[in-house]
């Protein structure tokens, strides 16, 4: 389920060519399946109470199979849409609480630890090695097998999952609280479109502006994101007072409020967020510098980034090892502490040539950060739950991940744009080699934004615009140096952020034993 999103991004140029359609549309398709799961992901932990945890798996899992081969043999967007952001997401609503949830069943002590470990770690593995898979099969075949392979693995797993441990089953099993579903999904779903929309319509001041029928939905002249977020803000509100309304009536909730008073719990989802923000942030970052700076396709990009992947499953599988003797506080700041120190490493390392021994290590130490949280936090979170309420826990848990992972594609993309918008424009304005009417013909042309593109797709642009070859090349090299510094100033970002998310480690157990 990790892999999808990184294949898909990795896959969109064959993609488009193959369903006929534009990148605007395979993007909307990544946008809805990250949508879909964060609005229904308390609803599928609340399923997996009144269905039974491994009923919930099975039946989440064979949803998820479903979607896959409907995305493996769609012949238009509008299919791709159903398959993979509609039918695939439910399934992982269903299915990522009831893994969290069946971890806890399944083992305990120092093997549930080792567990969360693996789980983590693979999740990580998978970010990472997403682009070489995504890539070699999109090279070698089609993007097509990627999701046929998905189910072949989803048939294996259910038949694997039939010898595993039982769940136990309440004895009373809740109802679905249909009004709070409902809330939480539109409190949700408007918090994280707004946050994904971000990085193309603008935080407050409207950029590329959404419209209906020819008019720009500006609210007030100000982007439609701020007004989305809080909207969604307003929703979780009244979600809130609903369920506590329904607590004082003595009925079934969607949450059990309780669960966010448990510290360590707090502050292993609000660490999970930040973890999540920093990992998708770094991924948002690497794959435009590697493909659009240095001109990689998908498989080189994916062998460059390979050995982050690497070094994360081995931290991962290393952490506990480690919390049993420093606690797991210690092992996320270590963690956190390595990822910022790797940042601001690759913010020296990206130039127009690859710095490859440099660029590696960082990347290793950066992997070694990233294995280092995922070792800990999943356990921290889901042992700070009661046994009865972990499937809730596990909803939270995606919940978190979601919304982090959104964050930092958002607020990382954002950075991205707006330095490279801000830079271009200060050296062009700058440049006495730009004549006046060059400098005032790109002032407008930039005012809605600027696109992401390489320098030659940037020349060819400019040349189609009626510039001259002189005028173009050095327009060029302007775009290219504002380039390199907005990329730098992101993973400077990422180093920024690394190091704010110590202040969400401090109420995270100090020793193993409060973890357990």
């Amino acid at each position: 389920m990790v892999l999808d999103s990184s294949v898909m991004n990795v896959s969109i140029s064959q993609i488009v060519e193959d369903l006929n359609t534009t990148v605007t549309g395979v993007q909307s398709a990544i946008t809805m399946y990250t949508l879909v799961m964060a609005a229904f992901m308390l609803v599928g932990a609340k399923l997996g109470d009144i269905l039974g945890r491994d009923r919930a798996f099975g039946l989440g899992l064979g949803v998820y199979g479903l979607g896959s081969l409907i995305t493996a043999l769609s012949p238009n967007l509008a299919v791709l849409l159903i398959g993979w952001s509609g039918v695939e997401g439910l399934g992982a609503v269903l299915v990522i609480p009831a893994i969290a949830a069946l971890t806890a069943a399944n083992y305990e002590g120092k093997e549930r630890a080792f567990a969360y470990s693996m789980i983590g770690g693979a999740a990580g593995a998978a970010i990472a090695a997403g682009p070489l898979i995504g890539g070699y099969v999109t090279t070698t075949w089609s993007w097509r097998y990627v999701f046929v392979g998905e189910v072949v693995v989803v048939i294996v797993v259910l038949a694997v999952h039939r010898m595993m441990k039982r769940a136990p089953r309440p004895q009373r099993p809740p109802t679905l609280d249909y009004a709070g579903a409902a809330l939480s999904a539109v409190a949700f779903g408007l918090i994280v479109f707004g946050i994904l929309k971000s990085s193309t319509w603008g935080w407050i001041r409207p950029v590329a502006a959404p419209s209906i029928n020819g008019h720009k939905i500006t609210p007030l002249g100000f982007s439609a994101v701020p007004f989305l977020i809080m909207g969604g803000l307003v929703v979780l509100g009244c979600f809130f007072a609903w369920e506590e309304r329904r607590e004082r009536l003595g009925r079934s909730t969607l949450l059990n409020r309780a669960l966010l008073k448990i510290e360590t719990l707090r502050a292993g989802l609000a660490s999970l967020a930040a973890q999540q923000l920093i990992v998708m942030g770094t991924f948002f970052v690497l794959p435009v510098y590697l493909q659009v700076v240095l001109g990689f396709d998908a498989f080189e990009t994916g062998k460059r980034l390979f050995p982050m992947s690497v070094s994360m499953l081995a931290a991962a599988l290393a952490g506990p090892k480690v919390a049993a003797r420093r606690g797991p506080r210690t092992v996320v700041q270590v963690g956190l502490g390595a990822m910022a120190i790797a940042a601001l490493v690759l913010v020296g390392t990206i130039d127009v040539t690859l710095h490859g021994t440099a660029f590696a290590l960082s990347l290793i130490f950066f992997g070694i950060g990233a294995g280092l949280l995922m070792s800990q936090l999943g356990n921290v979170i889901m042992s700070s739950a009661p046994a009865d309420q972990t499937n809730e826990a596990g909803g939270l848990q995606g919940t978190a991940q979601n919304l982090g992972a959104s964050l930092g594609t958002a607020l990382i993309g954002s950075v991205l744009l707006l330095g490279l918008l801000t830079g271009f424009n200060t050296r062009i304005q700058q440049n006495p080699a730009v004549p006046a009417d060059v400098k005032a013909q790109i002032s407008k042309a930039t005012a809605s934004g600027i696109p992401i593109v390489t320098t030659d797709q940037a020349y060819k642009a400019l040349r189609d615009a009626g510039l001259s070859s002189a005028d173009a090349t050095t327009v060029t090299d302007d775009y290219a140096g504002a380039q390199l510094d907005a990329l730098k100033t992101s993973m400077l970002a990422v180093a920024f952020l690394a190091v704010l998310s110590f202040w969400f480690t401090r109420r995270l157990p100090g020793k193993r034993e409060e973890a357990a």
